[in-house]
This record gives structure tokens, C-alpha cells and sequence, in this order.
């Protein structure tokens, strides 16, 4: 059986890279960490580390032995700051990870509940692919990942899927780019330049099949993983561009932007993907009590009853 406190010592020296700083850290010498080494070596019947110059590098065993013994101590680290935090001795850490499709002010309004449990919350907060986030997840680097779709199949990774909400879709534009629309929504979308989102996230193939039961055929000019960015071209009147219903006033005031029209016939969806069923960590168990409340249901039109827009801007006057 591995002798944790000699694991502990390994873990530290190969995040150091090296002894001395390890022993600093550790507050021993490096002669007795130099010790543990050898004996826990001897135990698993390999080499850990090898010298390269001044510093010790990790061997394909070690690299292995330090990968689970990132896992150890960082379930070990979350299961203290757990119990110190109900016993309201010390705050709560939760670490999220956001895929980076999520735009940011739906993921702020998912995980905003997190923060009002009672008790001084440490957040640390990843943005990343969804496949890289669900490899820290699968680790337990992460006790949650907030995505715009359920684990993919094939991924290999052992996860829950737990629907936190939906929203219809808005399209909106630059004044000067709706200037130019004619018509009824969505025909007036009709050969406008649109910007998009990526071709990897699941809203792309909702939308592209939104178009083709309405026979348009909007220009594509660009597409972009990251909404932010998209809105700051749509900003700059490249193109419409789409987003949360729930946000559309939100987003139509922070970029000078005018809404053209929305749709309840493309759904946007937000999951929390955790590798337990039920859990007992309480920024979680926050943000499943308040899904749904966190992007409150919007009435949206369908588009035969939506106004022109020539009528909307008069009534706006």
C-alpha cells in the first residue's frame, strides 16, 4: 500500500522541480525528502524522477504516479474545504468550468446563485472547449462544467447531464445595418450578411435549419466561438447576429443595437454536466435550485404575428 506521506513529498518535489524548493515549501530538509523518495521509489518498483542539469524531471512513471496524486490531493484539498465550510469555519471553494460557447452573461446569471449559499465563497471559474473542461471534470479538477449541450457521446467521460434552462433566440443588428432590412421578420433576413456561431456548437445546426424551413438564404460573412466577439462585429454593423431572448434587452443596451425579430422555433439549451448524480457541495446544489428562475421564461412571438418593422420603429418614435 502507497505511504501517503512519502506521495505527498513526490507530489511536492515534482511541482517544485526540484528539491530544495520542495523542502522549503515542506519545511524539511532535503535530505529527508531525498529519503522519502527513494523508499516510496522502492515501494512502486520505479523511477520517478531523473536529473536534467539542475532540476528533477518526471519519468513516464512518475508522470503517472503525479497525475494520480494531483487527483488525491485535490480531492483531499475540496473534501477539507467542504467540511470547514458547513462547519462556517472557512470559505467554500467551487471550481467551474464554462464552455467558452456559453456567452458570459448567461453563464454570470447559471452560476450568480453559487455566490448567495450564507457563506464566503472562493470561485474559480475556466473557460475552455467543452471536451477539455469534461477531462478536468473527469479528474476532479472541476465539480461542475456549464455547457450549451449534454456530454457528447463518445467522449469517454461518466457524466450527469442536468438541464438548467432554455431560451428562444433573438436576432438583432447595428442601426445602420437594420436600416437596410424590408420586410416582415424573418423574411428580411433574407441575402443580409449574418454572423454566426461556430460550426461546433450545437445552436449552428439549429439555426442553418431554422433558414432552410423559412427559404432564406442570409449571406454568411463570418463565425466565431466566441459570442463576445460576435457581438462586437455585429456591433460594428458586419452583420445580424443572434442571442439569448433572455438577454435581448440587455445586449440591444450594452452594444447600441436594435432587436429585429425573435423566434421560440430555435431553443437555446444550458446544462450542468457533474460526475455525480446528486451532490452534496452547496454553490451546486445553489445553481439547481434555481434553474430555471436564472433565465426566466420569454413570450416570443411567432413570426407570422410579428409586426413589420417599419411599424415597430413608428411606435418606438
Amino acid at each position: 500500500m502507497i505511504n501517503y506521506k512519502h506521495l505527498q513529498y513526490f507530489w511536492r518535489v515534482a511541482r517544485a522541480g526540484g528539491l530544495a524548493r520542495a523542502s522549503d515549501e515542506a519545511h524539511v530538509t532535503p535530505q529527508t525528502i531525498s529519503e522519502q523518495l527513494h523508499e516510496l521509489e522502492a515501494s512502486l518498483g520505479a523511477q520517478l524522477f531523473e536529473r536534467r542539469g539542475r532540476r528533477l524531471e518526471l519519468t513516464e512513471s512518475g508522470q503517472v504516479a503525479f497525475d494520480y496524486a494531483e487527483r488525491i490531493f485535490s480531492l483531499g484539498a475540496e473534501a477539507e474545504a467542504v467540511l470547514r465550510g458547513s462547519a462556517g469555519s472557512q470559505s467554500v471553494h467551487f471550481r467551474i468550468g464554462v464552455a467558452d460557447v456559453v456567452p458570459k452573461a448567461v453563464a454570470y446569471r447559471l452560476i450568480e446563485p453559487a455566490m448567495r449559499i450564507g457563506k464566503p465563497v472562493h470561485l474559480t471559474a475556466r473557460e475552455w472547449k467543452l471536451d477539455g473542461l469534461l477531462a478536468e471534470l473527469s479528474v476532479h479538477r472541476l465539480d461542475m462544467v456549464i455547457a450549451d449541450t449534454p456530454t457528447p457521446p463518445g467522449t469517454g467521460v461518466r457524466a450527469f447531464n442536468h438541464r438548467l434552462g432554455e431560451t428562444g433566440l433573438c436576432f438583432l443588428a447595428a442601426p445602420s445595418l437594420a436600416e437596410r432590412l424590408t420586410g416582415d421578420f424573418p423574411a428580411c433576413l433574407h441575402r443580409m450578411p449574418m454572423l454566426m456561431p461556430g460550426q461546433d456548437t450545437a445552436l449552428y445546426g439549429r439555426l442553418v435549419r431554422w433558414f432552410e424551413r423559412h427559404h432564406l438564404a442570409p449571406e454568411l460573412v463570418a463565425e466565431f466561438d466566441d459570442a463576445a466577439l460576435m457581438k462586437a462585429f455585429g456591433r460594428a454593423g458586419l452583420g445580424v447576429f443572434s442571442s439569448p431572448a433572455a438577454l435581448a434587452d440587455e445586449i440591444a443596451e450594452q452594444y447600441g443595437v436594435r432587436h429585429i425579430g425573435s423566434t421560440d422555433e430555435v431553443r437555446q439549451e444550458f446544462f450542468a454536466i457533474s460526475v455525480q448524480r446528486r451532490t452534496t457541495h452547496p454553490c451546486v446544489r445553489a445553481i439547481f435550485d434555481h434553474a430555471g428562475s436564472s433565465l426566466p421564461a420569454i413570450a416570443v412571438e411567432p413570426p407570422s404575428a410579428v409586426k413589420s418593422r417599419k411599424v415597430r420603429r413608428a411606435l418606438r418614435q
